[in-house]
């Protein structure tokens, strides 16, 4: 059975495509990948980057993270109103609540300063989470 990674980004779904791109190139279809956007836009740019389904709205979110082994995102995504505005108070709950494990990105555009975390670009934040984090994960993959 397919790992189910739920991949959920907002405004134009960048940080999502490039998630889904690795993920593509490091696993192949050995994992099932469902795109979660906060709106169709970044919905649809996702699924143009290889997801085998893609969504968007805030009941797609709160239904879709039930189902996940694995959820992936900016920590924005679980913060009610972050996204300038996209994330809903129930999209987060829904996130924060979800069983699967959580695999945050420390990136965001909030008035939020998270200690203890270097910046380093995109690229390699994402790198480091497919190769180390997921790693265990998805030894059986």
């Amino acid at each position: 059975m397919h790992k189910r990674v739920c991949i959920i980004d907002g405004q134009g779904g960048g940080i999502g495509v490039s998630l889904i791109k690795y993920l593509r190139e490091f696993y192949g279809e050995s994992i099932e990948i469902t795109a979660i956007g906060t709106n169709a836009i970044a919905a649809s740019q996702m699924m143009k980057a290889g997801a085998n389904r893609a969504a968007s709205g805030e009941n797609a979110i709160v239904q879709t993270v039930k189902k996940a082994d694995v959820i992936i995102g900016s920590i924005a995504i679980t913060w009610a109103n972050s996204m300038m505005g996209e994330v809903t108070p129930k999209m987060a709950e829904a996130v924060t609540s979800a069983s699967a494990l959580k695999i945050l990105l420390p990136l965001n555009q909030e008035n939020v300063v998270i200690v203890g975390f270097h910046r380093e670009p995109l690229p390699h934040l994402i790198k480091y989470l497919i190769e180390t984090e997921l790693k265990e994960v998805f030894k059986d993959v």
